[in-house]
């Protein structure tokens, strides 16, 4: 085979663009810092509240038994001490496992909190080696790896070729990872090459007729091998400047049949100042509001459900692609991506928790003669205001209809609880949310000392990264 004498072309550009952002970028935004001290605080609360899930538990330690790392990284709530690439798994299923940690909704949809078990299993296997890391490192870093996530997510969809939203847990990880271990630039940017050489998982573990548990420990995977990629690119590995770009081989044409990847403005602060907190519903954020107004309209059901005709749900275009589900639902997985199903839960019980998921309650025979009387339609005037970036909405509505010709009020709700435009109305709920989700696991008495410093973010901020999150381990 004759080797080609053509020039060599320039690294991809984005490659350059996102390893400069994550080495050279100082974020100095306020409100992004106190935002990231609630994403920590949701985020591990969620977390803890997994270890109450049977599923969960049983993807959790390490993979063998028998196999313990003397001096290895220690996550709240298991027992075992476990190498750093392990504890970033188990944490970030951990954290994912219940749909309920923050969320982003664009191009692409996903979660940047994801990225945390890569994070925090980096920073505690750093202090295992004597090198301190305060929350304030960790909300820097949290602050990069949810731009990098989020603004990847403006303008490219990746669920339109088929590929999952986690392939961007593992870039941002691979990157805020690398630059928090000391990589040089050429460390950085080899590992994150190889992120991208990597490719992207289906998405067919989220969608019927095969929906699963993996896309509860899917981003665990992938903050996990976004950590493995650092630790070898710190070794010396080789990266691939045109991961991209290769024509034929690269990842846009192999995997984005020929469309170039883009970020449609600079890199900064954007993403952690508007992210969207799940406050009151563990479930797929373009159901929130729907399943907001069906609590409201939970009084005009009471013990009525059988005189109910019809069911009208109004949702986004994103939502009726999601979420939009009839059918026979296997498990827990199919039922939280289910719109119909939560909207019904809401409409019987006034609320809507990660136990109504469950095989228990989804016996009961009312939820599914509720959702086959439920028509799911798209408001055009919805998705304007999702794909409105002076908005982004994610507006859902809800209206009932008697068997008597009778009708409740048209529900509709623009913003969810969580959303930047109803942030002061969160935060409380967000202290009381991780309140409830460490009952089990934390006394009273450890939990407030974990919400006082929320009060404190010059205290905050100093702490080291181990201390902290001793607080969150049983006494």
């Amino acid at each position: 085979m004759t080797q080609s004498n053509s020039p060599v072309p320039p690294a991809d550009a984005l490659l350059n663009q996102l390893t400069d952002y994550v080495l050279d970028y100082i974020p100095t935004n306020a409100d992004a810092y106190d935002t990231a001290r609630y994403c920590l605080i949701d985020s591990l609360g969620c977390a803890l509240r997994s270890l109450d899930d049977a599923g969960c538990r049983r993807v959790l330690g390490p993979l063998l038994d028998d196999i313990t790392i003397a001096g290895g990284v220690h996550i709240p709530g298991l027992a075992h001490e476990m190498d750093p690439v392990q504890a970033a798994f188990n944490l970030g299923s951990m954290i994912r496992w219940l749909d309920f940690n923050d969320t982003w909704l664009a191009a692409e949809w996903g979660h940047p909190s994801d990225n945390l078990g890569g994070i925090l299993a980096a920073a505690l296997w750093m202090e295992k080696r004597q090198c301190r890391v305060s929350l304030r490192d960790v909300l820097t870093t949290m602050i990069k790896a949810y731009e990098i996530q989020g603004g990847l997510a403006l303008d490219n969809s990746f669920n339109q070729f088929g590929l999952d939203h986690v392939i961007l847990v593992r870039v941002a990880t691979t990157l805020v990872t690398c630059a928090m271990l000391g990589g040089s630039r050429q460390q950085v940017f080899n590992a994150l090459s190889n992120a991208w050489v990597d490719g992207g998982s289906l998405r067919c573990y989220r969608h019927a007729p095969d929906t699963g548990s993996r896309k509860s420990w899917a981003s665990g995977d992938a903050t996990a091998r976004g950590l493995w990629l650092t630790l070898l690119a710190l070794r010396g590995e080789m990266g691939y400047p045109h991961a991209l770009s290769t024509p034929g081989w690269g990842f846009q044409n192999s995997l984005l049949h020929g469309r170039k990847l883009t970020l449609t403005q600079p890199l900064g602060c954007y993403v952690m100042q508007n992210i969207l907190f799940k406050v009151a519903f563990p479930a797929e954020f373009h159901a929130q509001t729907a399943v907001e107004a069906a609590v409201r309209l939970h009084s005009s059901v009471g013990e009525c459900c059988g005189d109910i005709r019809h069911i009208v749900i109004e949702t986004q275009q994103a939502g009726m692609r999601i979420i939009n589900k009839t059918g026979t639902l296997n498990n827990p997985a199919d039922r939280d991506h289910c719109l119909q199903y939560m909207v019904a839960i809401a409409l019987l019980r006034g609320n809507l928790t990660s136990e109504d998921y469950h095989d228990s309650r989804a016996a009961d025979p009312r939820i599914d003669r509720l959702r086959d009387c439920t028509e799911v339609i798209e408001n055009p005037e919805f998705t304007h205001a999702y794909h409105d970036p002076s908005r982004r909405a994610i507006p859902g509505a809800v209206q009932i209809f008697f068997r008597d010709g009778s009708q409740s009020e048209r529900i509709a709700v623009e913003y969810p609880l969580g959303h930047h435009q109803r942030r002061e109305e969160a935060l409380p709920l967000l202290r009381e949310k991780f309140r409830d989700n460490t009952r089990s696991h934390l006394d009273k008495d450890r939990c407030e000392q974990v919400l006082a410093l929320l009060g404190n973010s010059e205290r905050f901020d100093a702490m080291p990264v181990g201390d902290f999150m001793q607080l969150l381990r049983s006494p």
